[in-house]
C-alpha cells in the first residue's frame, strides 16, 4: 500500500493514508495519482474537509501498526490498584490493561492466564474485598468475581491445577483454599498451617511442578487477627504438597540471607525454568535457583538494582518470556514505591539490560509502576493496546481536530 507525505503549512510533517475520506460529506475522495496532486489537491478544499481528511487518514495509518500487541509483560500494581503493559521486547509503556479499581480491583497482587484464556487476579485485603477477580484475556475488560468467600483473606498466590481446579493461598488465614476451576465455587480447605516449623505460615505463591507436586512459598508468619505475627520466628521456606495425601515437605529451607538484603529472607515468586530448575524471588532480595530433583541450590541472581546495601529495593514475582527470558519486578522503598523491571538469561543468568541502563534492569524506575509485585507475560495478541508514537500521534490530532471541532507486608 502506497502512502504519501504532504507537508502543508501550519502541519506537521505526517503520513496521508491512500484512502482519503471527506467526513463532511460522509464520501471518500478522488485518489490522485501523484504526491504533488495529492497536495494540491488536500489544499484546494475548504479548511474543513481537509482537516477531517487529515485526521482521519491519520488514524487509519496509525491503526495499521498498534491495533494489538503479540506479546507482552502484564505488572499488577499494588498502590494503583491497576494493570499495565509493557512491550517484553523493547520495554515500552503500553499502558493500562486492567483500569484502576476495575470490578473492584484492590491492591492486585499474582496474575495468571487461565485455562479459558482470561486473566485471574487476585485482589482485596479484607475478608470482605478479598477475591480472584477474571478478566478479559485480550481487552481487560471486567468479567466477574469469580471466587470469593469462605475464609480468603487477603490472596496471594493462584494456581490451575491437573484436576482443573483453582489453588489460591490465603495469605491472613495461613490456607490454600480450593475453588471449582469452572464455576469458582468453594470446594475446601486444601492445606492449612499450624504455627510450627515447616507448616504453611504466610503463604505465598503456588505453583503445580512437572511431577504433579505443588510448590508454595510462605513468609513464616503467622496469622494473629488479621495480621502477620513474626514473634515465632519462624523460616521462610518452599514447601511442596503431594496431591494425593494433601502432606508438605520443606523443599527448600530458609538460606542465609542476602548480603544485600535487611537481614532477612521472605520467599515470594516461584517459576520454572526451560531445563526444569525452580527459580524463587526473595522479596528482601535476590533470586535463586533450585534443582528440582533434589532441591539444591544452584546459584543466585542479584536483584539489587538500586546498588545501595542494604538495598533501598525490593523484589516481587517471576515471569518467563520468549527465549527463556527471565523477569521480574521491584520497587524503591526510598523512591516513592516506584518500580521498575529486572531481565535475566534464563540459562546463562547473564543479567539483560536495556540499552542505558546497567545491572539488569530493563525498565528503568517509573511513576507507572506503583509498588509493583506480580507479574506475567503472554504471547497471545492483546487488543486495543496502542503504541506509545500511535498514543502521541491520536491525541495531538485529536486535540488539534477538537480545537477547531522493614519485613515484607505486601497489603
Amino acid at each position: 500500500m502506497r502512502q504519501f507525505l504532504c507537508f502543508l503549512p501550519s502541519l506537521p510533517r505526517i503520513p496521508l493514508s491512500p484512502l482519503l475520506f471527506d467526513a463532511m460529506n460522509l464520501s471518500f475522495l478522488p485518489f490522485p495519482s501523484s504526491p504533488d496532486q495529492e497536495c494540491r489537491y488536500l489544499i484546494g478544499k475548504t479548511f474543513p474537509n481537509l482537516l477531517a481528511s487529515v485526521v482521519l487518514g491519520t488514524v487509519a495509518t496509525l491503526s495499521l501498526g498498534s491495533s494489538s500487541a503479540t506479546a507482552a509483560l502484564l505488572v499488577g500494581n499494588t498502590r494503583g490498584d491497576n494493570v499495565v503493559l509493557f512491550d517484553d521486547r523493547t520495554g515500552d509503556f503500553l499502558g493500562e490493561f486492567i483500569p484502576s479499581g476495575s470490578g473492584g480491583l484492590l491492591s492486585p497482587d499474582d496474575l495468571n492466564f487461565g485455562p479459558d484464556g482470561n486473566l485471574y487476579v487476585t485482589s482485596g485485603n479484607t475478608p470482605e474485598t478479598s477475591a480472584v477477580l477474571r478478566y478479559d484475556g485480550k481487552t481487560g475488560a471486567f468479567i466477574d468475581v469469580f471466587a470469593s468467600g469462605n475464609g480468603l483473606f487477603r490472596p496471594y498466590g493462584a494456581a490451575f491445577g491437573a484436576d482443573g481446579n483453582l489453588y489460591v493461598s490465603s495469605f491472613l488465614s495461613d490456607q490454600i483454599l480450593r475453588y471449582d476451576g469452572k464455576t469458582g465455587a468453594f470446594i475446601d480447605v486444601f492445606a492449612s498451617g499450624n504455627g510450627q516449623p515447616g507448616s504453611l505460615n504466610g503463604p505465598n505463591d503456588l505453583l503445580f511442578g512437572a511431577d504433579g507436586s505443588l510448590y508454595v512459598t510462605t513468609q513464616g508468619s503467622v496469622a494473629v487477627n488479621g495480621e502477620p505475627d513474626f514473634s515465632r520466628g519462624l523460616p521462610s521456606q518452599v514447601l511442596r504438597f503431594d496431591m494425593t495425601t494433601r502432606t508438605s515437605t520443606v523443599f527448600v529451607d530458609q538460606p542465609t540471607p542476602s548480603p544485600d538484603s535487611f537481614g532477612f529472607v521472605s520467599f515470594l515468586g516461584l517459576a520454572l525454568g526451560a531445563n526444569g530448575d525452580l527459580f524463587v524471588s526473595d522479596f528482601a532480595n535476590d533470586i535463586q535457583r533450585y534443582n528440582l530433583a533434589t532441591g539444591t541450590l544452584i546459584d543466585s541472581l542479584s536483584a539489587n538494582y538500586t546498588g545501595t546495601v542494604p538495598s533501598n529495593n525490593f523484589i516481587g514475582n517471576l515471569t518467563f518470556g520468549l527465549d527463556n527470558t527471565l523477569y521480574t519486578v521491584g520497587f524503591d522503598l526510598t523512591n516513592n514505591n516506584f518500580g521498575a523491571i529486572l531481565r535475566y538469561d534464563g540459562v546463562t543468568r547473564e543479567a539483560l539490560p536495556a540499552p542505558g541502563n546497567e545491572g539488569a534492569v530493563f525498565v528503568a524506575t517509573t511513576p507507572q509502576l506503583l509498588r509493583p509485585v506480580g507479574i506475567t507475560f503472554t504471547s497471545q495478541p492483546l487488543a486495543s493496546v496502542p503504541e506509545p508514537t500511535a498514543t502521541v500521534g491520536l491525541l495531538t490530532f485529536g486535540t488539534f481536530f477538537m480545537a477547531s471541532r522493614w519485613k515484607r507486608q505486601r497489603n
